[in-house]
């Protein structure tokens, strides 16, 4: 089996190609965590009993739930963006 080559040896597309890999692990891992999240703090405020079905008002909490954490979660990703932008200027 060959080893990698080291990052030092990687030639300038080679470089590129690891670093946009990389750049979709991470975008992959951060929308899992999203989703888990999103999940886990949905339910336990929407979901007082849980059964085998949802029920209309169960429906709707979680949607709105849902939709709150994804408008805030956006918000928070703009600004970090921003602020990262900003600070890389300098």
């Amino acid at each position: 089996m060959d080893s990698p080559p080291s990052t030092g040896r990687l030639t300038g597309a080679q470089r590129e190609e690891l670093i946009e890999q990389v750049k979709q692990q991470v975008a992959i891992a951060t929308a899992q965590e999203l989703l888990t999240k999103i999940s886990e703090k949905c339910f336990k405020k929407c979901i007082a009993k849980p059964s085998s079905s949802l029920d209309s008002s169960e429906q709707k909490c979680i949607a709105m739930c849902m939709d709150r954490y994804m408008d805030s979660w956006n918000l928070v990703s703009k600004a970090y963006s921003s602020r990262i932008q900003k600070e890389s200027m300098r």
